[in-house]
C-alpha cells in the first residue's frame, strides 16, 4: 500500500477489496437511467407496498429457533432428494401441448414455450452466497449439467440475491449465444462477468421486451436487492410475464403477498402456469416472502380469482434458508391446493411436466421427512395470514443479504 493510498475515501477501498462475486454497481448511463424510474425515490428503488425489508424482533429468540436441535434437523431431509437425471431425451421433442416447464430446484425453471426456451433464474453453483467456502450448500446436486441443458433464447433473472444470480452460473451462459432479460441496475453484475451489454434487456416495472416472437414483462415485486454488506437498493427486483403466441407464464422471484398481483393479472393473464415463491418464509420477515397460503392467494388473484391453470411451487428443497422444516412448504401448499381446489404440480428436481398434460403429484418430499404438525391448519385470522404472531420488536435482525 503507497501513502497515497490512505487518501482514498473508505468506500473505495472497500469496494476494491470486493470480490468479483459481490458484482459491480451501477454508473454513469445506467445510474442515470435508474434516477429517472418512476420507482427510485429518496435515492432508492421502493416497493410497491410498504415493506420491512431487514427481519424484526429478538436476535436472541431467533437464535434460539433457528439453532436448536431438534429444529436443525427438521431443516434437512433426511436422505438423499430424489432428483430426477434430466436426458436429452426428455428435452429432445418438443412439448405436444406447446408448454413445458423443467423445475430445477429452488427458482430455477426451464420453460418451452411456443417454440423457444426461456430460463429463469439459473443457479448451478454449489452455495448461494459470495464465497465459495461458505454460505447455504445445495442440499441436492443440479439434475444436469449446464452445457447438456442446450440452447437457450432467453435468460430471465428476477433479482440479484446470491440464490437467483448466480456468477459462475452467469459466467458459462455469457459464452453462448443467449439473450439475458434484468430487473433495472442487474445489468451492471451482468457487464462485470462477461455479458455484451447488447444482449441484455434491462427493464424496469412493466416494461416489455421482444425476443423471437416471446413477450417478456418486467411486473411488479414486493422484495430487496443487494449482494453486499451494504445493500444501496439500487437494483431493481421483480417478477415476470413470459407470453407467446399461444400461452402465457408467470415467475414470481422473490416477493411477500401484496393486492398488486390482482392487478398484474387482470393486464397481462390469465396464465397456463404460475412459478410462485413458497419458501424461506419466516415471521420474522413477512413482508418479503410468501408463505404457501399466500402464495395459493397470489395465485388465485393472478388468475382472476378462480382456479386456473397450474401452480408450480419454488424456492423451496435446494437451500436451508429458513427456519421452518425443510418439507413444510411442500406439504403446506398440497393442502393449500386441495383446499382451493387449484391445481399444483410436485415434480421432482428436473422432472419435466406440460401443465396441460398429467402433473406429477406425487409427495415425493414425505419419504424424507417426519409427519409435520401442519400448524397451518389453525382456525382463525392468524392461520390465514399464514405468519402467526409477529415477533415482538426488539431490534433488527441483519440476515438480510441470505434470502
Amino acid at each position: 500500500m503507497t501513502g497515497a493510498d490512505y487518501l482514498l475515501p473508505l468506500r473505495t477501498k472497500l469496494r476494491s477489496m470486493r470480490t468479483e462475486s459481490f458484482g459491480a454497481d451501477p454508473a454513469g448511463a445506467r445510474m442515470e437511467r435508474i434516477r429517472r424510474s418512476p420507482h427510485f425515490v429518496d435515492g432508492a428503488f421502493q416497493n410497491p407496498v410498504g415493506a420491512r425489508i431487514r427481519p424484526s424482533g429478538s436476535t436472541v429468540e431467533f437464535a434460539k429457533t433457528y439453532f436448536q436441535k431438534e429444529q436443525r434437523v427438521l431443516r434437512t431431509p433426511n436422505g438423499s432428494v430424489p432428483v430426477h437425471p434430466t436426458t436429452l431425451a426428455d428435452l429432445a421433442a418438443p412439448p405436444v401441448s406447446g408448454l413445458r416447464l423443467t423445475w430445477m430446484g429452488h427458482s430455477s425453471v426451464l420453460a418451452e414455450i411456443d417454440g423457444r426456451r426461456i430460463l429463469f433464474d439459473p443457479v448451478w453453483g454449489d452455495r448461494c452466497s459470495p464465497f465459495p467456502f461458505a454460505g447455504p450448500k445445495r442440499l441436492h446436486p443440479t439434475p444436469l449439467f449446464l452445457a447438456a441443458l442446450g440452447p437457450v433464447d432467453v435468460v430471465v433473472i428476477s433479482h440479484d440475491h446470491y440464490d437467483h444470480l448466480d456468477l459462475p452460473t452467469i459466467r458459462a451462459l455469457a459464452g453462448t449465444d443467449t439473450v439475458f432479460a434484468v430487473p433495472l441496475g442487474v445489468g451492471a453484475h451482468l457487464e462485470r462477468w462477461g455479458v455484451p451489454a447488447a444482449r441484455m434487456h434491462e427493464l424496469d416495472w412493466n416494461e416489455t421486451a421482444t425476443v423471437a416472437g416471446i413477450s417478456l414483462t418486467a411486473t411488479p415485486a414486493r422484495h430487496f436487492c443487494g449482494r453486499g454488506l451494504r445493500n444501496g437498493q439500487h437494483t431493481l427486483w421483480a417478477s415476470w410475464v413470459v407470453a407467446g403466441p399461444e400461452h402465457r407464464i408467470y415467475h414470481s422471484g422473490d416477493t411477500g403477498y401484496f393486492p398488486g398481483f390482482r392487478d398484474i393479472g387482470a393486464e397481462h393473464g390469465p396464465f397456463d402456469a404460475t412459478m410462485i415463491q413458497i419458501g424461506a418464509y419466516s415471521e420474522y420477515w413477512p413482508d418479503i416472502h410468501m408463505t404457501p397460503a399466500e402464495g395459493m392467494r397470489a395465485h388465485l388473484d393472478l388468475q382472476g380469482g378462480r382456479p386456473h391453470g397450474v401452480l408450480l411451487p419454488i424456492h423451496w428443497g435446494t437451500f436451508n434458508l429458513a427456519p421452518h422444516a425443510w418439507a413444510e412448504p411442500g406439504e403446506w401448499t398440497k393442502d393449500a391446493g386441495e383446499e382451493a381446489d387449484q391445481p399444483v404440480a410436485f415434480p421432482r428436481p428436473g422432472e419435466p411436466f406440460e401443465p396441460a398434460g398429467i402433473l406429477p403429484v406425487e409427495p415425493w418430499w414425505r419419504a424424507l421427512s417426519p409427519v409435520l404438525a401442519r400448524p397451518w391448519r389453525l382456525s382463525g385470522e392468524q392461520a390465514g395470514s399464514g405468519h402467526g404472531p409477529a415477533p415482538a420488536a426488539r431490534g433488527d435482525l441483519d440476515l438480510a443479504g441470505e434470502r
